[in-house]
């Protein structure tokens, strides 16, 4: 138990953030919050949001603040340093190479045609992500191909991501450098720190967590995700053969409801059971 530590890496908006459609469990918050204060836990938000939504949303959600933040989908890694966050140039680099010299305004011209692509606002850009709007009524698979091959035309390397904001009911399509997901920045901190992959366990519930959900690292579901993720993510992680790596939060243990945080509880008792008798409140023995 003495050399137990542990990388939680979680997403944000209805993963740790009840924002969704589905209730809470009335304690879910706090016991987390609880857990991320054990000299064992390392915690690292991993979201879509840029800095200052994130401080926000630690303010207004009375959630831990976080040792680490992969922000912007993965193009920003910050470190709380002294109550300050420090930006970490070395991700930056490990990015930039991808776009092949082009630039944030480059490739905002290069779709300018696209009609149906609206640009987010000013605040949810940066220089390594760029991210629009688009009707969930459209065909997203034709469009994503087309402006792949634009990309590919120019020899630039970029992930599409492409998620829904439920509650306002629109798709969210981010354009960002190939190495620049959630996935590839949570890789190069681990590795960073000196973790090793047993050690580290991811949580999400939405389309640019898949990556992460269907990879050879430990990671959760949450009880709130759709049926479609669900089913999507199930579908990846026997594609990938590493079934094992993905648990689906169904409220079987710890006496909560397997949504937000309480899904990511229940994820962590799961896959750390050194760590249990601190997860545990009222809970039978067993899964």
């Amino acid at each position: 138990m003495n050399d137990f530590k542990l990388l939680l890496c979680t997403d944000m908006d209805r993963t740790i953030i009840p924002n969704g459609l589905q209730p809470e469990s009335s304690d879910a918050r706090k016991r987390f919050a609880d857990f991320c204060q054990l000299p064992e836990v390392t915690l690292a938000y991993v979201t879509g949001r840029h800095l200052a939504l994130v401080e926000k949303a630690i303010k207004n959600y009375s959630l831990p603040k976080p040792d680490f933040v992969i922000s912007d989908v993965g193009t920003k890694i910050y470190q709380l340093k002294n109550k300050c966050w420090t930006d970490m140039p070395v991700w930056s680099e490990e990015i930039a190479k991808d776009w092949n010299g082009k630039n944030h305004a480059q490739l905002k011209q290069l779709f300018s045609h696209i009609k149906k692509l609206n640009i987010q606002e000013v605040s949810k850009q940066n220089t390594y992500k760029l991210s629009y709007y688009l009707p969930l009524q459209v065909d997203q698979n034709a469009i994503i191909a087309e402006m792949q091959l634009l990309l590919e035309k120019e020899n630039v390397k970029a992930s599409l991501i492409w998620s829904i904001d439920e509650p306002k009911g629109v798709g969210l399509l981010d354009v960002l450098p190939q190495n620049a997901t959630k996935l590839h920045a949570i890789d190069f901190l681990y590795k960073l720190l000196g973790y090793r992959i047993d050690e580290v366990i991811f949580a999400g519930d939405s389309g640019n967590d898949l990556p992460v959900l269907s990879s050879p690292i430990p990671s959760i579901l949450v009880a709130n995700a759709t049926d479609d993720i669900k089913q999507t993510a199930i579908k990846l992680v026997i594609q990938n053969n590493c079934i094992d790596s993905l648990y689906i939060a169904n409220s079987k243990a710890l006496n909560m409801n397997g949504n937000y945080a309480a899904g990511v509880l229940e994820g962590v008792w799961h896959f750390a059971p050194e760590i249990r008798n601190k997860l545990q409140k009222g809970v039978d023995n067993g899964e």
